[in-house]
């Protein structure tokens, strides 16, 4: 089925007017809400809409296609052709044919250079890495884009900011998504079946990630919005329901699977901000990424770093749900935490020799770092909440178990080998995590409460599920 969902402002009253064809009320109230996105052409068929959006977001305006020697063939040359067809000037199509083409700042150098020379609308034909060089670098020359997703294979496409690798470091850079995008689930279900795979590890890792919201609410530390929670959250247990469907190529499994990224696009940019869609699985990647993890010389999709840090927080979260949680001695926590001076002194021991991540650990502690009567209000707040909060955390987390099936069935890794992390670098990986991010999670909790090393040696140690030799 297709569907087209168009919001837009009018110059003559300012006013909000929705254009709605289908059946999707999710959509709909996300359109509503988001800051920057105002049109969504989803389902088969929908190719076409490409031109009929560019006309009606972009009156009057130039276009320039934007692909690489892959998605090219795939879409970028009808998308071409469809906009020639409809009378829309264009400039020359840019084809990336850099073999190793990344998401990385000599690629937003190159594009920078081409759409300064221009003021030709871009329109992004790809996925992950077409789409941020698109975002960023038409953000840098004062306009908005258009993107065609030629992959479900990421929740980037619909979300605020770009995740570029610059002077070695990987980094978010602000600059809005999409005015508009067109999503066709067969072209997404012909891609390689890797792609689908990283997108669906990305999507199933909200699922840990809502938990993660729920904890830093309960603590006073991130409140839960209720309407981005809900938008990700919704919907979610279906669209993961059918990992073989996903990795097969069937095509109505894909547009789930693509549905549930978009949307969670939508809720970060509600929100301005990443917290609906990351929780302690997305610090694994951040963490790996600033290490620059390769694995048999090639980098490692954001999709597959997060499905292990999914693995990771699961079975922190299922650890949580044995602790004894309301009977915590608080003082005894209180007592043996650390002040800040410590714990800067254990920060540059951490990460010594690593300078850019020892900044990034410091400045990300500091801003979540409380003192003694913040920590004791903390505790005496998730022990007050706990006996509701976690039945709450219960009924929203996969099963570890279930979890490592489903990343197996959907074709993603599932073994921290499988992407280049030994065993003894994912124990030092967690040990790092709780400075990694301000965002709380539930390895603050275990850090807070004193139960970080019990747990690591549960989880590695002999008998453990990654047993360190």
């Amino acid at each position: 089925m297709i569907a087209l969902y168009c919001l837009w402002e009018t110059l003559a009253n300012s006013t909000l007017h929705l254009i709605y064809y289908g059946m999707n009320d999710k959509i709909e109230k996300a359109l509503q809400r988001t800051t920057d996105t105002r049109a969504l052409a989803l389902g088969v068929g929908t190719l076409p809409r490409a031109a009929e959006l560019f006309a009606e977001l972009f009156p009057g305006r130039r276009a320039v296609v934007i692909a690489d020697r892959n998605t090219w063939p795939v879409a970028g040359r009808e998308v071409h052709r469809l906009l020639e067809a409809a009378g829309i000037a264009q400039d020359e199509p840019h084809i990336f044919t850099d073999p190793g083409l990344y998401a990385e700042w000599r690629f937003i150098e190159e594009l920078d250079a081409l759409l300064s020379a221009t003021d030709a609308i871009p329109v992004a034909v790809g996925s992950g890495v077409i789409n941020d060089l698109t975002k960023l670098s038409s953000h840098h020359n004062g306009r908005r884009y258009l993107v065609v997703g030629t992959a479900a294979s990421m929740d980037g496409y619909t979300a605020y900011g770009a995740s570029i690798t610059k002077d070695g470091n990987k980094q978010t850079f602000d600059c809005p998504a999409p005015l508009g995008m067109v999503f066709d689930p067969a072209i997404a279900a012909a891609a390689p079946a890797e792609l689908s795979a990283s997108g669906y590890a990305d999507l199933i890792a909200k699922i840990p990630a809502g938990a993660d919201w729920m904890l830093a609410d309960a603590v006073g530390a991130e409140a839960l919005d209720d309407f981005s929670f809900s938008l990700v959250q919704e919907g979610l247990q279906e669209a993961l329901c059918d990992p073989s469907g996903v990795h097969a190529g069937n095509v109505v499994k894909v547009e789930q699977l693509a549905e549930g990224l978009l949307l969670s696009g939508f809720a970060m940019q509600a929100l301005q901000s990443s917290r609906p869609a990351s929780g302690a699985e997305h610090q694994f990647s951040h963490l790996w990424d600033m290490e620059h993890l390769k694995y048999r010389g090639a980098s490692v999709s954001h999709g597959f770093k997060v499905g292990i840090g999914t693995l990771a927080s699961t079975a922190f979260l299922e650890m949580l749900l044995e602790a004894p949680v309301g009977e915590l001695d608080i003082e005894k926590c209180v007592a043996s935490w650390k002040s800040w001076e410590e714990t800067e002194r254990d920060i540059r021991a951490l990460f010594a020799g690593d300078p850019e991540c020892e900044v990034r650990a410091l400045k990300e502690t500091r801003a979540k770092y409380v003192d003694a009567a913040g920590l004791c209000d903390q505790l005496e707040r998730l022990r007050a909440a706990w006996p509701e909060l976690r039945e709450r955390i219960r009924g929203q987390i996969i099963p570890f178990g279930e979890v490592h099936r489903r990343l197996m069935a959907v074709g993603a890794p599932c073994e921290p080998e499988q992407i280049g992390v030994s065993r003894a670098y994912f124990l030092a990986s967690f040990r790092k995590i709780p400075y990694m991010r301000s965002r709380y999670s539930v390895i603050d909790v275990a850090f807070r409460c004193g139960w970080m090393e019990s747990w690591l040696d549960r989880l590695f140690g002999r008998g453990g599920i990654w047993s360190v030799a």
